[in-house]
């Protein structure tokens, strides 16, 4: 989105080293982003207003924060620029007191310092220095570096220095002024950016403050080439903001003309009885929003006046639009108590988890919304607002719900396959107690993974309960230890399943079906002990019913154990 490239933009000029170049380009790049901000919101008031006349459905979109993060990052740059801008001030004023320091300093060697070595030698440390001190504010440098120049020449002539030096001085500037002078011919053929060329301009310019005198023969003829140079630079760059005030001109008369067409137009308006009419100059005014968006921006005082006027004529057209079909609503407020009816079943249904029959009487109710048309702009975006809140409190609740079980439905699936390929790779060892744990810990495994989607329930329990089978008959278990141990694993192989409802309750019903028969048993055993005489027989036949009787109990006894063992789920 534009907005968002506006704003990694602005994000990229903070990044930037030096900032106090960057204003211009700072201050463009958020006239682009206000404009096309307003833009934007015009347009979603557009589509906005035409959906409700057509009585369809709109989500409009919201650029509030992208406004936000843009200033916020806008911010930032001024932030950070003014400390620039602070600290350049400061080190500017620092600079300046040194150099006014060097040529009072300067002064008092001149009227001073009767020995010549002595003396030039103090100019030479008060030169060295001058040159390592920064720049100084702008409005004093020509007057600050006139006075160090004239105090220069003065210091060279009234010393009286040796004229082999003096000469060699002067050689070595006259060089370096025609070297500097070439290089100014040079920036002014160049192929730079506007910025890039200001800065190295001023920065030869400083350069040629900071050069010695030259021969008076000499100096003349260099002070016109310099100045010709300078001046061929400059007229580049009125010429480069000539041309950019031409555009921005011309842009700004272009938008005129879009605002006289529109008052125009607008002149007309008491004539439009109709919505075809309604319909005809919605369109012109669009087509002008159109091409306003395609003209660039003029300058700054220019281009907010001429956008005002046209938003006000913009503004007043679609509030005329809105007038008319007021006027004419008053149909639609049978068309709002029915659709309030609509709402208030829409949102009866917002807690609902019946995911499949309340989304199909949900979209019964919105193919009813539609059938009933538009209930006019006064109350149409209240009225949606509302129904489509509620109706989609409750298509949200239902994607996070399957969207949160599909992945969870994944991950379980991912984990009972890496089980079942570890259990598969499992050998028994010879140790049965440490088998059989393991055994158990590779079914509590299995259990306390979540479901999986269901085509994939059956065969992966299939595959889980096929190899657990393989291992446990591997044991080679007997008597009692092996009936527990396979009940046990029985269970736990229930409890995997994805039918465990309806297995764990076969298992009760057949070992209380198995304790029923027992109990009856018993019974008929107890009441058969009546029957048998006061006998050696007698006595050696009741032993063997006691027997049995109390075989059954402990078998009773067992079959009630398995039943606590069994999960009330």
């Amino acid at each position: 989105m534009e907005l968002q490239h506006l704003t990694e933009q602005i994000v990229a000029l903070s990044q930037q080293e030096d900032l106090l170049q960057l204003g211009r380009s700072a201050g463009e790049i958020k006239q682009q982003f206000e404009d096309l901000f307003i833009e934007l919101e015009r347009q979603e008031q557009v589509k906005r207003l035409n959906a409700n006349d057509a009585g369809e459905i709109y989500e409009e979109i919201d650029y509030k924060p992208f406004k936000e993060a843009f200033f916020e990052a806008f911010n930032q740059f001024v932030t950070k620029r003014k400390a620039q801008q602070q600290l350049q001030q400061t080190l500017e004023a620092q600079n300046l007191k040194l150099k006014k320091d060097l040529i009072t300093r300067l002064k008092e060697v001149i009227d001073n310092e009767e020995k010549i070595g002595i003396a030039f030698q103090a100019y030479k440390e008060i030169h060295e220095t001058w040159k390592k001190i920064g720049v100084i504010p702008r409005e004093h440098r020509e007057t600050i570096q006139k006075e160090y120049s004239r105090l220069l020449e003065i210091f060279f002539y009234n010393i009286k220095i040796y004229k082999e030096l003096k000469d060699h001085d002067y050689r070595r500037n006259k060089q370096l002024k025609e070297d500097l002078i070439f290089k100014l011919k040079q920036l002014r053929v160049a192929s730079l950016e506007q910025r890039d060329l200001e800065s190295q301009l001023h920065a030869l310019q400083d350069e040629w403050e900071e050069i010695g005198p030259v021969q008076n023969e000499d100096w003349e003829l260099m002070k016109n080439a310099y100045w010709e140079a300078v001046r061929g630079i400059y007229d580049k760059i009125n010429e480069h903001y000539e041309a950019q005030r031409q555009v921005l001109k011309a842009n700004i008369e272009t938008k005129k003309k879009i605002v006289a067409d529109l008052s125009s137009r607008m002149e007309d308006s008491a004539n439009w009885s109709t919505f075809k009419h309604w319909e005809v100059q919605t369109a012109f005014v669009l087509e002008l929003q159109a091409q306003w968006k395609t003209i660039g921006s003029g300058s700054r005082k220019d281009n907010e006046a001429v956008y005002q006027s046209f938003r006000v004529l913009c503004d007043e057209f679609f509030a005329a639009k809105k007038s008319f079909s007021k006027e004419i609503d008053a149909a639609s407020l049978e068309i709002v108590a029915k659709k309030k009816v609509l709402i208030e079943k829409a949102q009866a249904f917002g807690a609902s988890t019946d995911w499949k029959n309340t989304a199909e009487q949900l979209k019964k109710l919105q193919r009813q919304w539609q059938e009933l048309g538009s209930a006019g702009q006064r109350h149409e975006n209240k009225l949606w607002k509302d129904f489509r809140g509620a109706c989609n409190a409750f298509f949200d609740a239902r994607q996070t719900h399957f969207a949160g079980q599909e992945a969870e439905n994944t991950e379980n699936l991912n984990a009972k396959l890496a089980l079942i390929a570890a259990i598969n790779s499992y050998a028994l060892p010879v140790d049965k107690q440490a088998a059989l744990a393991q055994l158990r810990d590779f079914q509590q495994q299995f259990n306390a993974i979540g479901q999986v989607a269901i085509k994939e329930k059956q065969s992966t329990y299939t595959a889980f309960k096929t190899r657990m089978d393989e291992l446990y008959k591997g044991l080679k278990l007997e008597g009692q230890e092996k009936e527990r141990v396979f009940f046990q694993a029985k269970l736990d192989g229930i409890l995997a399943s994805p039918d465990k409802q309806r297995l764990l309750q076969a298992e009760r019903q057949e070992l209380r079906k198995q304790i029923d028969y027992l109990q009856k048993d018993i019974l008929t055993l107890e009441n058969n002990l009546g029957f048998f005489a006061r006998s050696k027989g007698a006595d050696q036949l009741r032993l063997d019913v006691q027997k049995k009787v109390e075989e059954a109990q402990q078998k009773i006894q067992g079959l009630k154990a398995k039943l606590k063992l069994i999960p009330n789920e």
